[in-house]
Parts: C-alpha cells; structure tokens; sequence
C-alpha cells in the first residue's frame, strides 16, 4: 500500500466511523500520538479503542488532504475535516507525519490539529 492509497483509507475509515478498518491500516505495535503532550495510543487496540471513543458523536465528516510530502518510509500531509460533534459543526485543520513499513502499514502516527467551531474553508494556497 503506498501512502496516498492509507491516506484515502483512513479517510475511508473516518468517514465510516469504522474503528476496525482504522485498526487495521497500522501495525500490530504501532504509535498513535494525537496530542503531543499525552502518551501515545499502542497497538491496534489502543487505536481501536480511541478511535471508537471519539468518533463515536461524530457525523457528515469531510476530509480533505493537501499534496503528501514522502521521503523514504516517512509522510507528512497537512489535512482539513468538517463535521458535526453532537450535532455541533466544527472544522479541524492538521497534519499527520507518518512512518510505514514495507508493506504499506503504519508504524508511528504523530498529528498536530487545531480546532474552531463551524464550518470553515482552507485559505488560498492551503495544501499546496
């Protein structure tokens, strides 16, 4: 799997609220870090489990990614995702580095993001 093909499947997967087809894009060892100052989700069931957590009052998510950058086994993308939390819209802008292994796995998730409430747009040249 390259990573343009994990890309749309964790977007897949998101869209989905689908905690076991997200499980499955990473590595039976591998690191979810979504907030920097907190330890790291391990393994695929602690992805699982935080996935299914907060995805749980999700809904009408919208992911869109800007162009991935990949150097060696490493990726980083910037990513913008409108949807709804408890019927609230809110708009979260980011950006995954990534590590894979040979097979197209992913070994180590790091994400940086920010949120605002409502629907917002990409600024011109976002993603680029």
């Amino acid at each position: 799997m390259t990573p343009t093909e994990w890309l749309d499947a964790y977007r897949k997967a998101w869209v989905e609220r689908d905690a076991d087809a997200a499980a499955e894009l990473f590595t039976q060892d591998a690191t979810y870090a979504e907030q920097p100052y907190q330890d790291a989700f391990v393994g695929r069931r602690g992805i699982h489990e935080y996935w299914a957590r907060v995805t749980a009052a999700q809904a009408n998510v919208e992911i869109r990614y800007g162009t991935p950058i990949t150097v060696g086994d490493r990726t980083a993308v910037e990513w913008w995702t409108t949807l709804t939390n408890d019927v609230v819209p809110i708009t979260l802008a980011g950006a995954f580095i990534l590590t894979f292994d040979a097979s197209g796995l992913c070994r180590t998730l790091r994400e940086y993001w920010s949120f605002a409430e409502g629907t917002k747009q990409p600024k011109s040249g976002w993603g680029s």
